[in-house]
């Protein structure tokens, strides 16, 4: 016994401690939608950036552990979503992400070739998420100065080691969806993971799937550091339209299964439903509930908390199927202080305008936000003709970078600081003109149009209630992501809509009918006169014999004696 004791000490000093907790927040929302968000959270003390070589691998995942020594990483956001976040209807999500795939990263200063450890580390996240990143290259790739900072420790500022890109075409499926599955420690065979369904999943009004790398402290005295992997999983069900009928949901309706018990590798495994509109609950079982506080995005919810690591939750029956009715269907949403909108106007195919609209409907403060556009290069910004007016007065951005294009090589990149009144709509036009491409540089269905990814609008949103710092450990985990140090705002990114900008195209099924007149005339008119040129006539004497004997035949067949 001593020597298995003293065994498993070493085991604990030798490999780096790991910690794994899950959580489920659902909130219904009041256009009659559920809005569900799971998020795993993966903490592993060990340290890449001294250049350690790990080889143990517990509950962190082995292939982005040697992804991020390998390539050098510091940080690293991913981001997968199928379907627009309707900010005015659902209010604000707990974690962004703009339609199509993101990814931004944070390389360490020690890389030297950025751009080409850009390249390399694209291709093998595509290979390990089933995604075409590997499209990812110079020409819709930006290097912003100042919209996306660390979200972990470190105060990094050079911008040259940051690479931000975005797909707004890519489409999420199952592919995407089993090798992010994967990387959990319990895979989808336990604990929260049961509950995703790939046919009920997709089959909803939005999803979107991320996975966020970052180093954080492990005390307040930040002495020791560890990675923290966050795999989140954003759905929204219109429970109208899948034929439920009633405002009413569960786990079965929503998943099609029912929870049985938590991961057993999770510390922590909870289920957080947000009552602040005072919803009717009914459970299956007779099952107690904690209920909390928590100031989320400013605003302070209400939270029904179910802890799966204890037995008593699943009841006699070793199952969990949550039930809410509303009460009534009255009531309004808090509107999201900030909003934004984007759009293309002007006519013809050769110009046009890129319109941003941008929304503070708070009623006495104002506050700066901070925009990022990236606009491909085949739609040449006019940037002379950049206005940005508030209450129908200019309003002069404090802060404006801006970096050209070139053809074929680097998109536009716009980074602005403004400052939005109270209650106003503050617009950002900017003309351009549209580009002729090369006959091979078009999609398979030109037709259908280019698309141009989301601007990403950054700001420190006043907040309604004051925020409480100090209680950190037992706030859920979807509301410590983003650091907040003051406690009146607190930091939100929200991303406008994708445009679809149609490009002059040529008829490509012009270069088809050439072809086949072409070698029409090739095969007839030259083919002939070919023939004519080079083969040779030859007179040809008929044979006497041969004409001797068919003679013979018809005098016999006539009755007439033979030729001698």
């Amino acid at each position: 016994m001593r020597y298995v004791h003293d065994l498993q000490l070493l085991v604990t000093l030798t490999h780096p401690k790991d910690d794994f907790q899950e959580e489920l927040v659902i909130r219904p929302l009041q256009s009659g939608d559920v809005y569900a968000s799971f998020q795993f959270r993966t903490l592993w003390e060990t340290d890449f950036m001294k250049g350690n070589k790990v080889s143990h691998y517990r509950l962190f995942p082995k292939s982005l552990g040697q992804v991020i020594s390998k390539f050098s990483v510091r940080e690293l956001h991913i981001s997968f979503t199928q379907g627009y976040w309707r900010t005015m209807q659902w209010g604000q999500p707990f974690m962004p992400s703009p339609p199509g795939a993101e990814l931004w990263v944070w390389f360490q200063d020690s890389v030297t070739d950025v751009d080409g450890t850009w390249k390399e580390l694209t291709n093998v996240l595509s290979g390990i998420f089933c995604a075409s990143l590997n499209f990812i290259d110079s020409t819709n790739t930006v290097q912003p100065s100042a919209s996306f900072k660390p979200l972990g420790i470190g105060n990094v500022t050079d911008h040259r080691f940051l690479r931000y890109a975005t797909l707004p075409r890519e489409i999420v499926c199952t592919e995407n969806l089993t090798p992010w599955k994967k990387l959990l420690p319990c895979g989808s065979k336990a604990g929260l993971a049961v509950l995703m369904k790939s046919e009920k999943l997709f089959h909803s009004s939005f999803h979107s799937q991320a996975v966020h790398i970052r180093p954080v402290c492990q005390d307040s005295e930040c002495t020791t550091t560890s990675w923290e992997l966050r795999q989140t999983l954003n759905v929204v069900f219109d429970l109208h339209t899948s034929g439920q009928g009633k405002r009413e949901w569960s786990l079965f309706k929503m998943f099609s299964r029912t929870l049985t018990e938590a991961c057993p590798l999770a510390s922590s495994s909870k289920i957080y439903i947000d009552i602040t509109d005072n919803p009717q609950v009914s459970f299956l079982h007779n099952i107690l509930s904690l209920k909390i506080q928590a100031v989320v995005l400013g605003d302070r919810r209400t939270f029904s908390v179910y802890d799966l690591t204890e037995a008593n939750t699943f009841g006699s029956m070793r199952s969990l199927n949550l039930l809410i009715r509303w009460k009534s269907s009255e009531g309004d949403m808090l509107r999201p202080l900030l909003h934004a909108e984007r759009y293309v106007a002007g006519y013809g195919l050769q110009t046009g305008e890129i319109h941003t609209l941008m929304y503070n409907y708070h009623p006495f403060r104002s506050f700066p936000i901070l925009l990022l556009d990236s606009v491909p290069w085949y739609l040449r910004l006019y940037i002379h003709t950049l206005t940005v007016t508030s209450k129908g007065k200019d309003n002069k951005p404090s802060y404006i970078h801006y970096q050209p294009s070139k053809d074929r090589v680097r998109p536009h990149l716009l980074e602005m600081l403004v400052q939005l009144p109270p209650n106003s709509v503050t617009e950002v036009t900017v003309q351009f003109e549209r580009a002729l491409l090369k006959w091979t540089e078009y999609t398979p269905d030109p037709n259908h149009g280019f698309y141009v990814g989301s601007s990403v609008i950054s700001a420190l949103v006043p907040s309604m209630v004051a925020m409480d710092t100090n209680n950190t450990k037992e706030r859920p985990l979807f509301s410590s992501f983003f650091p907040c140090k003051e406690e009146s705002s607190y930091f939100v990114r929200i991303y406008t809509e994708p445009l679809l900008v149609n490009l002059p195209t040529p008829d490509f099924s012009m270069p088809y009918n050439v072809i086949c007149l072409t070698c029409t005339v090739v095969a007839v008119g030259y083919g002939s006169l070919y023939n004519l040129l080079t083969r040779s006539f030859q007179i040809e004497e008929p044979n006497p014999r041969l004409a001797k004997r068919i003679a013979n035949v018809i005098r016999r067949l006539r009755g007439v004696p033979p030729l001698a």
